[in-house]
């Protein structure tokens, strides 16, 4: 048995996993990626939930620490999906769901997508859409009552009457009702201004809007533009007041442009993304969080007879392939990318596939594992204590046993996770 097969089972026999408490390490590392460029032979020292310090070379164990030894393996940063929806996971019954499931069903289910988060490397995500148990599940994890990663949430996500995100589309009409800025909906500026402060009343610590048709809502429009401009504004406006990142969901070009001159942070999928949305999006900083996965996901799901409603099918098979080809033009262009899934749309735990298809998409390896570590903090305004190994930053800390920049496929198999100090796999 090599001496790091037998330092995992050290660990176990140790019980340091999933401490209530964090605990002194030093960590060993044969390679660290840094959350920006990958360097050989370091020692991460951790203390009370921080980095205090990275030495270069594999340094003597003080007193009072405990030896993590990584000297064969690759360790990272934690890493950070940009959009996920944590509250649920699709299956062919999803719809239906809607209608049977107590918010106590949904929060029970998503605890094991929380875990199977964690666990699969991911400490930190933003959710970008529930019915509002995803601050539940958000408060739960900081106060150690489940696992999780922890999460930034924009509760519910922001629609016009009819659009992507408006909870009563493909509902009875006697059940419909009129859902307004209270139920995240909005039909003017007033009214955005209203939802985005409702949003923040709820616990929110993000916004999304839904500014084009989407996939997956039960109506026939995937990409035509649902937000004015002035609403769009309006929402970036009220954001920005409370300090909150802004998303847009997108697919058509013309509510990209739209959300992009808004000053919206983020175009979530970008799927039919022209030169023109591209140049504004450099010219103005904006993220692609281009969600491949997802696009893989429903495309395939959309062959299989009843899995989505008809009205969804032709939207999956059109959309879906695409994401892929837009996000490699877009990074020629100059695009920046933030990682993202959608995980919900595809399943949880699985998040680290996008590596892969970001690389098939024209990025380096590199680049790919920046977009988790370096761009995702920088996109959420946390790049001070997260997304890097840095003195003085959070403890979250993942292992791999291969070297990801041979071998991308290595993130698959995250087989150690730290965060903020605290152990959950070894």
């Amino acid at each position: 048995m090599k001496y790091k097969q037998v330092m995992w089972s050290l660990i176990l026999v140790l019980g340091i996993t999933n401490n209530a408490t964090s605990q002194n390490y030093y960590l060993h590392c044969g390679h660290m990626f840094d959350g920006y460029d990958m360097q050989k032979e370091k020692t991460v020292v951790v203390s009370d939930g921080k980095i205090v310090d990275i030495y270069n070379g594999f340094q003597e164990v003080k007193d009072g620490y405990m030896l993590l030894d990584f000297s064969e393996a690759t360790v990272l940063p934690g890493l950070m999906d940009m959009h996920i929806h944590i509250e649920h996971e699709s299956n062919p019954k999803l719809y239906e769901q809607r209608f049977r499931n107590n918010d106590t069903d949904v929060a029970l289910q998503a605890t094991q997508y929380c875990s199977r988060t964690l666990l699969a490397g991911f400490t930190t995500v933003r959710d970008l859409g529930g019915t509002g148990v995803n601050v539940s599940l958000q408060k739960a994890i900081n106060r150690g009552f489940i696992e999780g990663p922890r999460i930034f949430t924009a509760e519910k996500s922001l629609a016009t009457t009819g659009g992507h995100a408006d909870p009563s589309n493909g509902v009875r009409k006697d059940m419909m009702g009129n859902p307004g800025p209270k139920e995240g909906v909005i039909n003017s500026p007033e009214e955005a201004r209203q939802a985005v402060r409702q949003r923040y009343k709820n616990g929110a610590d993000c916004i999304k809007i839904t500014a084009t048709g989407g996939v997956l809502s039960v109506a026939k429009d995937g990409s035509g533009p649902q937000f004015t401009l002035e609403e769009i504004k309006a929402v970036v406006e009220a954001a920005n007041d409370y300090g909150f990142v802004t998303a847009a969901h997108a697919h058509g070009a013309e509510g990209m442009k739209r959300a992009v001159i808004g000053g919206i942070h983020s175009i979530e999928h970008g799927t039919k993304m022209t030169e023109e949305v591209m140049e504004l999006m450099v010219k103005h900083g904006t993220y692609l969080v281009p969600t491949i996965s997802a696009g893989k996901f429903v495309a395939e799901k959309a062959e299989i007879p009843g899995f989505y409603p008809e009205v969804v099918v032709p939207k999956a098979r059109e959309i879906g392939p695409m994401l892929q080809i837009t996000c490699g033009k877009a990074h020629k262009k100059g695009v920046k990318i933030a990682f993202g899934t959608d995980a919900g749309v595809s399943h949880h735990g699985e998040n680290a596939r996008e590596f892969e298809f970001l690389v098939e998409a024209g990025l380096t390896e590199l680049e790919a594992l920046r977009t988790a570590t370096n761009n995702a903090a920088d996109l959420m305004r946390v790049s001070d204590y997260l997304g890097h190994l840095k003195k003085g930053y959070t403890a979250d800390i993942i292992a791999v046993e291969k070297n990801p920049i041979d071998d991308i496929t290595t993130m698959n198999n995250v087989k150690f996770v730290m965060k903020a100090g605290i152990i959950y796999k070894q």
